[in-house]
């Protein structure tokens, strides 16, 4: 079963490049997550024969927001986390199905000066909670944009980013409670010395020099971890400043 996830950095920018549809035609997954889509309810009909989409849009315009499209129906489709608080950005959609759940996220950025640090903190506590909470039902795929280079492996210029958004030690030490709580890096479980990055800023030309950041990720939890076949990230494939990713598993 292959699982595809892309941070598009808005899906209509994307999709008028004309890099969506190849991109998604080309991989043919069976679960095509997106984040940061940008979207609000009725202002893209893009649909794919085979496939049903659900979304979760944010309710600030043009902001956020995640999609899974699916060629298996779901037992159940959730939005949010559930916590009135953390659900108003559209931020997690997650499908029940048979053997899993699958959670779509885009985590919150701590942005410039870290001002929405102490928010993260929190945010991911919550997250953290929630999907332990699934966890302890059955086995869980979390996949996504998850702002945060974990290990000085993921970054090209970690000394140069250690206070920057993504890069700080309380992003990375929530990160490793998360990992710790019951979950695997299914990249760095494959791959664990190759370097590879999933996410370029626009500026100074850093994909033209590969000065980038893995931050977009597949995690599942251990009950599945022998399940894991491959992963992938496809930094080959243009449109959004992120690249999509990919897992296989055994399903």
């Amino acid at each position: 079963m292959k699982f595809i996830s892309w941070n598009v950095n808005g899906l209509r920018a994307c999709a008028g490049k004309g890099e969506f549809d190849k991109a998604f035609n080309a991989l043919d997954a069976d679960f095509f997550c997106l984040q940061e889509t940008k979207l609000q309810p009725g202002q893209l009909d893009l649909e794919y024969l085979g496939y049903t989409s659900y979304w979760n849009s944010a309710e600030k315009k043009g902001y956020s927001g995640t999609a899974i499209y699916s060629k298996h129906k779901p037992l159940e489709v959730t939005s949010g986390i559930g916590i009135e608080e953390h659900d108003h950005e559209g931020r997690v959609i997650t499908l029940e199905m048979e053997e899993f759940f699958l959670v779509c996220v885009y985590v919150p950025n701590s942005q410039d000066g870290l001002r929405r640090l102490e928010y993260r903190m929190t945010w991911e506590d919550a997250f953290r909670e929630y999907v332990n909470g699934l966890a302890a039902m059955k086995g869980v795929v979390i996949c996504g944009d998850l702002n945060v280079a974990h290990k000085e492996i993921d970054i090209k210029n970690p000394a140069a980013n250690r206070r920057n958004a993504g890069f700080t030690d309380e992003e990375r030490g929530k990160f490793t409670t998360l990992l710790e709580s019951g979950f695997v890096d299914t990249w760095r479980m494959m791959h664990p010395e190759e370097v590879k990055y999933s996410w370029w800023s626009y500026r100074f030309h850093a994909r033209e020099n590969n000065a980038g950041w893995r931050i977009d990720y597949f995690l599942v939890s251990e009950n599945l971890r022998d399940k894991v076949v491959a992963t992938e990230i496809h930094n080959e494939i243009f449109g959004s400043d992120h690249c999509p990713v990919e897992l296989e598993l055994s399903l």
